[in-house]
C-alpha cells in the first residue's frame, strides 16, 4: 500500500484486492484470539478514563469499518443498529457525536453477544466490499482498508495494555493467560555507547508502503553528534535509582513530574510493589518478581526523564532515536513472539539492541506536525493531527505490538504522566 498522503492512480489489480481480504481476516481474528482468555466480566470494566472495555475495542474498530467504507462504498448496506454509530465513535467531531470516553464502562448495552454479533455483521460486509469493489473507488477502498487495518492494530496493542490495567486492580492479582513464553535467561553487560556523527538528515516516512500522516513529510533535519545506548534502560539498574533515593529527591524532577509523585505517592514504576521477599510487578501471567535483566516498563516520560538526569545522561530526541534505528534490521520482542512481556536481549548485536519491540522508548521531543505537515482531508483528518499538543513522542514498538505495524518513521505519543503503556527509557548524551 502507498502512503496515504500520496493518492494511487493506477486501479488495484485482482491480486491486491485477494490479499488485503486475507490481510483483513488475519487482523480481524487477531483481536478476537486476544480477547479469548477473558472472563465476560472482563470485558465491561473500565478501570480509569484512559482504559476502554475490551468490549468497546471490539465494537469500535468494527464501527471504523462501517463508519468510513460500509456506508459510504457499499451500496445497500444496512447497519445492525444505527445507535452503534454514536455509542462506538471515539473522537470524530466532523463524522458524529462521539459517545463521551470516561463513560464507555457504563455501555452495559448492546452485551458481549452483541458486540461479536456486530463484528460479524460488518466482517461479512466487507468481504462483499473487497470482493467487487466499485471500480471508480477502488483504489481509495484499498487506502481506507489499510488504514482500518492499521488502526485496529493499534486496538490489539491497547486491548492488552488495558486488560492488564483492568486486571491489576483485582486484589487477587488473575492471570490473563499461564501459557505465555517465559523470559530467556539472558545477563545484561554494562552499557556501551554507539556514535553518530553530526549533520544533516532525512527524517519521516519515504514512501513505499503504509506511513500514518504524521510521519509525513519527510524532511531534512540538523543533528548534532551525540551517542546512544546500545540497549534499553533495565530494571536493575532502575532500582538502583530507587534505591539512590530518586523518588525523594527534587533536584532530579521537572517541576510537572515532581508534583505527580508527590500527588500520587509514585516510588515505582506503575505495578511493581515490594514485599519481604523482594519485588513483584503485575504482568498478563499474573503477578511475577522484577525481572531484572529486561528493560523497565510502565514508567511514565517524567520518570524516564528523571532517571536519565540521575544517570548523567538525557532523552534521545526523536530524530536522534531515528538516525540510530533507520538501519536497524526490524528485529525484536513483539506480539507474535507471545512473552507480552519485555525481556532481556537474548542476541549478539552490533548495534543498538533492542530499539524495536519489548518497550516504547520515551524521546525528549514533543508531538508536534513535521514542517509541511498536512492532515488527511474530511473526518479521517481527525486520526493524529489534533492530537499535536501537550504530548511527548515514542519511537519503536513494545512486546504487545504486531511486528508488521512498526518501522523506524513510526511516532507513538502519550501525555508525559502516562504510565499505562509499555514504555521505557534508552539513555543519550552529547558526543
Amino acid at each position: 500500500m502507498g502512503n496515504l498522503a500520496e493518492p494511487r492512480a493506477q486501479q488495484p489489480a485482482l491480486a491486491e484486492l485477494d490479499y488485503l481480504l486475507q490481510r483483513f481476516r488475519q487482523v480481524r481474528a487477531t483481536s478476537e484470539a486476544i480477547c479469548a482468555p477473558l472472563q465476560i466480566e472482563d470485558y465491561v470494566i473500565q478501570s480509569m478514563p484512559d482504559v476502554s472495555p475490551p468490549k468497546w475495542h471490539l465494537a469500535h474498530i468494527s464501527w471504523f469499518f462501517e463508519a468510513f467504507l460500509l456506508k459510504p462504498y457499499l451500496k445497500g448496506y444496512k447497519p445492525l443498529n444505527d445507535a452503534y454509530d454514536h455509542l462506538f465513535n471515539s473522537y470524530y467531531e466532523t463524522h458524529s457525536t462521539p459517545f463521551p470516553r470516561t463513560q464507555r464502562g457504563l455501555i452495559s448495552r448492546p452485551g458481549v453477544e452483541d458486540v461479536y454479533r456486530f463484528r460479524q455483521h460488518v466482517d461479512r460486509a466487507m468481504g462483499e466490499l473487497l470482493v467487487n469493489p466499485p471500480q471508480q473507488h477502488a483504489a481509495e477502498i484499498m487506502r481506507r482498508v489499510e488504514l482500518g487495518l492499521q488502526h485496529e492494530q493499534q486496538h490489539q496493542e491497547l486491548l492488552l495494555m488495558d486488560i492488564k490495567h483492568i486486571l491489576a486492580q483485582n486484589p487477587l492479582h488473575p492471570t490473563y493467560r499461564s501459557d505465555l513464553k517465559p523470559a530467556p535467561v539472558a545477563h545484561n553487560d554494562r552499557i556501551r555507547w554507539h556514535d553518530y556523527a553530526e549533520g544533516v538528515y532525512h527524517i519521516g516516512h519515504a514512501g513505499g508502503g503504509f506511513a500514518f500522516d504524521c510521519e509525513t513529510p519527510r524532511h531534512r533535519q540538523f543533528v548534532e553528534a551525540f551517542q546512544l545506548a546500545d540497549r534499553p534502560v533495565s530494571n536493575r539498574e532502575y532500582l538502583s535509582f530507587i534505591a539512590d533515593g530518586g523518588y525523594a529527591r527534587s533536584d532530579l524532577w521537572l517541576s510537572d513530574g515532581w508534583a505527580l509523585i508527590r500527588q500520587y505517592g509514585w516510588n515505582a514504576p506503575l505495578y511493581w510493589h515490594r514485599d519481604e521477599n523482594g519485588w513483584y510487578e503485575m504482568t498478563l501471567s499474573g503477578q511475577q518478581p522484577v525481572d531484572l535483566e529486561a528493560p523497565v516498563c510502565h514508567v511514565s516520560f517524567y520518570e524516564a526523564d528523571a532517571y536519565a538526569r540521575w544517570a548523567g545522561a538525557r532523552l534521545p530526541t526523536e530524530a536522534e532515536w531515528e538516525v540510530a534505528a533507520t538501519d536497524q534490521p526490524r528485529r525484536g520482542n513483539f506480539l507474535e513472539n507471545d512473552h507480552l512481556q519485555p525481556v532481556a536481549a537474548s542476541i549478539p548485536h552490533q548495534g543498538p539492541a533492542q530499539l524495536f519491540g519489548d518497550v516504547w522508548e520515551w524521546t525528549a521531543s514533543a508531538y508536534r506536525p513535521y514542517p509541511g505537515f498536512r492532515p488527511l482531508e474530511g473526518s479521517l483528518g481527525e486520526y493524529n493531527g489534533k492530537f499535536m499538543s501537550g504530548q511527548m513522542v515514542l519511537r519503536g514498538g513494545c512486546c504487545a505490538t504486531p511486528e508488521a505495524h512498526i518501522r523506524a518513521t513510526y511516532r507513538n505519543f502519550f501525555q508525559p504522566a502516562m504510565r499505562w503503556q509499555f514504555a521505557g527509557l534508552r539513555l543519550a548524551r552529547e558526543l
